[in-house]
């Protein structure tokens, strides 16, 4: 058999934001652990946490940059339990907290959030939506710093929209907002990509690492990281969207396990008989295939589920609660979302 690289995944440009499943895809392409990528993985209250730390080498190997990426998972997010919602958000929290200290950042140090995104679009508007339940308090130290109780920190928010309709590229922005507002550090809220029908609307990744607008759609924009900005930034994101090929694929594979489950079993020759070749293909095989198909007819859509519109609203309040929690150290009923509202 045809070995497996790096140049395989690339050549097919898997549409993920996710290190977790670019990390997964690579191992799963080279038939094992890598030593650019270390991964860690522990449960909390029906969540799991996911650590993965990318270096150089592992930067090469996923094509994500080197940095620490966390990711926050459970099928809870897209429910309506607002205890649940609670429960994440606070999980969020710490991890955004986690990520403030080992910046080295101060508990005065004043903050920019940009919510990316169009928020027109529904699935593309998490990160509007987020910024419009921040708790802003930069113009309260500027003009009125004797009435700010001790906690706070100077917070700003912006949503800079997005090219198709400033005609500027998001990055610019943010780079003049920071060479006039001068900010200690930026956080960026924004939707993402999956190839998990699983994590999509059920998964937070927090990186270190910046972000690159649009990458996961294949529509890359300038980047927003440490080194273009000259300040520590956090990147924050849910998957809202997937491509049709992988959905394509997660449906066969749907498929096969029901009647697995049905019959008690399905060997080689069932899958044969079933489905030809194709059956013997691997998870990650079958969706190249599809993609190979489809992309060339321009049928390989970008889409999100019909309840997009009540996920985002449940998402943007969990995310900002989990910044309001972490930016400033206030009781959590100063600072927490309302998330049945």
């Amino acid at each position: 058999m045809k070995k497996r690289g790096v140049c395989r995944m690339e050549n097919f440009s898997v549409r993920t934001d996710l290190a977790l499943e670019s990390a997964l895809i690579a191992e799963q392409e080279h038939g094992g652990k890598l030593d650019g990528i270390v991964s860690t993985e522990r449960q909390r209250d029906n969540t799991i946490v996911t650590t993965v730390k990318i270096n150089e080498d592992g930067e090469r190997i996923t094509g994500k940059r080197e940095g620490l990426y966390v990711t926050v998972e459970s099928t809870d997010l897209r429910g309506t339990d607002s205890s649940r919602h609670a429960s994440i958000s606070r999980i969020v929290a710490e991890e955004i907290r986690t990520f403030i200290d080992s910046a080295g950042i101060s508990k005065d140090a004043s903050c920019l959030v940009a919510g990316l995104g169009n928020d027109l679009v529904t699935p593309d508007s998490l990160g509007p939506r987020v910024t419009d339940r921040l708790i802003v308090t930069n113009h309260l130290f500027k003009l009125h710093p004797e009435h700010v109780q001790k906690g706070y920190r100077p917070v700003s928010a912006i949503s800079p929209g997005v090219m198709g309709m400033t005609g500027i590229e998001t990055g610019d922005i943010l780079l003049g907002l920071i060479e006039r507002e001068k900010p200690d550090f930026l956080i960026v809220v924004d939707a993402l990509a999956s190839r998990s029908i699983e994590r999509l609307n059920a998964t937070v990744q927090m990186t270190d690492s910046g972000i690159q607008p649009g990458a996961g759609i294949g529509n890359r924009r300038k980047e927003i990281s440490r080194r273009t900005a000259g300040i520590p930034v956090i990147a924050i994101g849910i998957p809202t969207v997937i491509d049709a090929a992988t959905v394509t694929r997660d449906a066969v594979e749907f498929v096969m396990k029901h009647l697995e489950e049905k019959s008690g079993r399905v060997d080689d020759n069932w899958k044969r008989a079933f489905l030809g070749n194709i059956g013997m293909l691997s998870e990650e095989e079958k969706r190249q295939l599809i993609h190979e198909v489809l992309s060339p007819a321009g049928l390989n859509m970008i889409v999100t589920p019909k309840e997009a519109d009540s996920f985002i609203h449940g998402a943007a309040a969990v995310i900002s609660s989990a910044l309001n929690e972490a930016l400033h150290n206030r009781p959590p009923e100063e600072t927490r979302s309302f998330f049945a509202g």
